[in-house]
């Protein structure tokens, strides 16, 4: 017995046609099946979304990041270049009425320092050019240096003088020693403190010698050179008589054109004794009494008293932090372009 053929039949819409139901079953099958998921992607969602998140964050912080370093720097180009215009224009304004003009000369005398001869004869010559200064102050604390740059100086004191037919005076801080009096001698008068260190009128050449402490921890020195004495002086090296009274021959003549000048420019008021030349140094009092100085005085002294031009007006050329940055950091580009270069092809 069929037991199907017991059950009622279907119940049909009438509206409907027949075979309609079941097309219209098979049709929605594909779309109910569309939207089934690969169970595998759907835990990389959020890794993708967070992945998104994170590119697009460090992309606006690098944008950000590139103009603040554009910004900075032109800001830093904009404040050196505005530090170097105002030491250039530090003189240049009018400065007519009259005043004492004044130079500093402080620390060692050399090349590469601020009382380097280039420097003192920057602020010289603006001071002796300037029309309402009446006369020039140096005013040195200075223990001295390179007789090439004293004896630069010197020089172009003395032509100033003549050239615009001021006077030049010198003011002694704490010490006016060695190449700093060197470049004193050629002031119109030397105004000092009583305790003031005046003199060294001598020239030195100091190193060391290494040679019985290579003996002692077995150190050989292996120096080749092309020319008997190119290797003289060498601490590593015993010094010959020949080459040390060749270095001494040097130094003595070098002593006798300081001697020259401080005769020249002290004239009748040096009162010679056989210690004056020797590398001694005295105290201002004594200086005055040995004609290495004239008076005792200040710079306000000097202004009010002998100039007799109260207002000092500095004329001593200085280094400001925005320019020594600058030349630092433009050598660190000249090392770093002179690196690129030796690294190209072909240019080895």
């Amino acid at each position: 017995m069929n037991s199907n053929d017991d059950l009622p039949p279907p119940m049909q819409d009438p509206s409907v046609e027949p075979g309609v139901v079941a097309s219209a079953a098979v049709s929605a099958a594909p779309a109910q099946s569309a939207k089934i998921e690969d169970p595998r992607l759907s835990g990389f969602e959020p890794l993708l979304a967070e992945f998104a998140k994170e590119y697009l964050r460090d992309r606006r912080s690098e944008r950000r990041w590139k103009l603040f370093m554009r910004l900075f720097w032109l800001a830093l180009l904009v404040f050196f270049g505005w530090a170097v215009f105002s030491q250039q224009h530090h003189h240049t304004a009018s400065t007519s009425s009259p005043h004492t003009a004044l130079v500093e000369l402080q620390g060692e005398i050399a090349a590469d320092t601020e009382a380097s001869a280039e420097q003192l004869l920057s602020g010289l010559r603006a001071a002796f050019e300037d029309q309402g200064s009446q006369a020039v102050v140096l005013r040195i604390n200075s223990p001295g240096g390179s007789p090439v740059q004293a004896g630069i100086v010197y020089d172009e004191i003395k032509r100033l003088k003549a050239k615009h037919g001021k006077k030049l005076y010198v003011v002694v801080d704490e010490m006016c020693a060695s190449g700093a009096y060197y470049i004193a001698a050629g002031a119109d008068e030397i105004f000092v403190d009583k305790a003031s260190v005046v003199g060294s009128i001598g020239v030195l050449m100091d190193g060391f010698g290494f040679t019985g402490l290579m003996n002692k921890l077995g150190v050989e020195r292996r120096l080749m050179t092309a020319g008997e004495n190119k290797g003289m002086l060498d601490p590593f090296k015993v010094v010959s008589p020949k080459q040390q009274a060749f270095a001494q021959a040097m130094l003595d003549q070098i002593h006798q054109q300081f001697i020259a000048v401080v005769r020249e420019g002290r004239g009748d008021r040096l009162k010679e004794t056989p210690e004056m030349f020797s590398g001694l140094f005295w105290n201002g009092e004594q200086a005055v009494k040995l004609g290495l100085a004239d008076h005792f005085g200040t710079l306000d002294f000097v202004a009010r008293e002998v100039v007799k031009a109260e207002e000092v007006v500095d004329y001593t050329p200085h280094d400001n932090v925005a320019e020594r940055l600058a030349k630092r950091f433009g050598a660190s580009l000249g090392e770093a372009a002179v690196k690129s270069v030796q690294r190209w092809p072909g240019l080895r």
